[in-house]
């Protein structure tokens, strides 16, 4: 079962379905890819002329601009801003010779939509898709372990139903859809009950009660609903 492509798949689900409170395997994958992202750009890809290349054309969008600012490498990010600068500053000069400055525009609107980090993490990460259906369909023991999930968060279900249509037949793909969502089911009322609770522990009728489960229902229902896929300082540094 074990190959190269499969590792990281297998081990983000054996971690979840271990530890329940990792939560959706997905994002844990798609935070360690960023992660590594991350870690390169700032390290040993930084001077590398292909990678510079793709960097100075492509940027980095804000979220990741700020992220790199916790890694403490302000040199690194000073020297990749240095050669994108001077890229942008030809590229926008050359655009002011047309007299409608068509150029500038369009230029300004790549950077606006494009981000080196997003951009490897998002095309690695559909590869991690495509891998977690082929394991589901493949190996009886995988399946198994996908059922024991604690949950997928909204947008990772959504794709995984996506790239299931392209992956599995028409069969497979009802009772892999079916699987889904019944984790999802089962944890979306878990996590209304606990919104629920924490609400009403703000009610004096309930001040006495015991939180139970819902001290970080916030939270939880926000990664549910939107990801949980960033890395932060304290993720990166327990790596």
């Amino acid at each position: 079962m074990e190959q190269i492509y499969t590792i990281p798949v297998n081990e983000a689900f054996s971690a979840s379905e271990a530890d329940k409170t990792i939560g959706c395997p997905l994002c844990a994958l798609r935070r360690k890819l960023e992660n590594d992202e991350l870690t390169s750009i700032l390290g040993a890809s930084m001077m590398e002329p292909d990678i510079r290349i793709m960097t100075n054309k492509q940027g980095f969008c804000r979220t990741h601009y700020d992220i790199m600012l916790t890694r403490n490498n302000r040199l690194g990010m000073a020297l990749t801003l240095e050669s994108h600068l001077d890229e942008i500053s030809r590229d926008i000069k050359r655009g002011f010779a047309d007299s409608v400055g068509k150029t500038p525009r369009k230029r300004i609107t790549e950077l606006e939509s494009s981000c080196y980090v997003c951009n490897r993490t998002d095309f690695k990460f559909s590869k991690m898709l495509e891998t977690t259906i082929l394991l589901w369909d493949s190996y009886p023991e995988f399946s198994s372990k996908f059922k024991a999930q604690p949950y997928f968060c909204l947008p990772h279900y959504k794709q995984m139903l996506e790239c299931s249509q392209n992956k599995l037949s028409k069969k497979k793909q009802a009772l892999f859809a079916e699987q889904c969502e019944e984790i999802v089911n089962s944890y979306l009322e878990t996590l209304r009950e606990d919104v629920s609770w924490f609400c009403k522990k703000f009610d004096y009728r309930y001040e006495d009660e015991p939180w139970k489960n819902s001290k970080d229902a916030i939270e939880r229902a926000i990664k549910f609903l939107r990801s949980d896929i960033h890395t932060t300082q304290k993720d990166s540094n327990s790596k």
